[in-house]
């Protein structure tokens, strides 16, 4: 990743007209998951979901446990049935692997990470608003 700087039109940062996306956090852990669904990468999170440094560390990291709280309760029963079956890990669960990796896991992970992003953003507007969709997004603001 890079360190982007974009000129801001109105009110200037520190007088010199400019917000500083800051570099990558030095270390962010791997998330445990429980024994059957895969731990999560918060890097791997990040890249996947465009968050860049945009978003604490700390903050991510929240957000992606209560993605994997809220994914790991809607496939509960799917994890009593295989754990029945046999299966102690989704990734042992048989499932064709695209690039290397199962789709079922895949699917999971693509799965938190729409969880954990949703719950950052659902109070942001998107860095993509279009400068119409920033101008009425600006006349509903809340003033919370």
């Amino acid at each position: 990743m890079m360190t982007l700087i974009i000129p801001r039109k109105e009110a200037p940062v520190s007088g010199e007209g400019t917000v500083v996306i800051p570099q990558p956090a030095g270390d962010e852990p791997v998330i445990k998951n429980t024994f059957f669904f895969p731990d999560i990468d918060p890097k791997r999170v990040r890249e996947r979901m465009r968050l860049e440094q945009t978003v604490a560390p700390a903050r991510l990291r929240e957000a992606i446990k209560s993605g994997m709280a809220e994914t790991n309760a809607e496939l509960y029963e799917y994890r009593e049935q295989k754990i029945a079956a046999g299966f102690s890990r989704l990734a042992d669960v048989p499932a064709d692997d695209i690039d290397g990796e199962s789709i079922k896991v895949f699917y999971y992970e693509r799965a938190v990470c729409a969880m954990a992003t949703a719950s950052l953003y659902e109070r942001y507007r998107g860095v993509d608003a279009s400068a119409k969709g920033d101008k009425k997004a600006d006349s509903i603001d809340s003033t919370i």
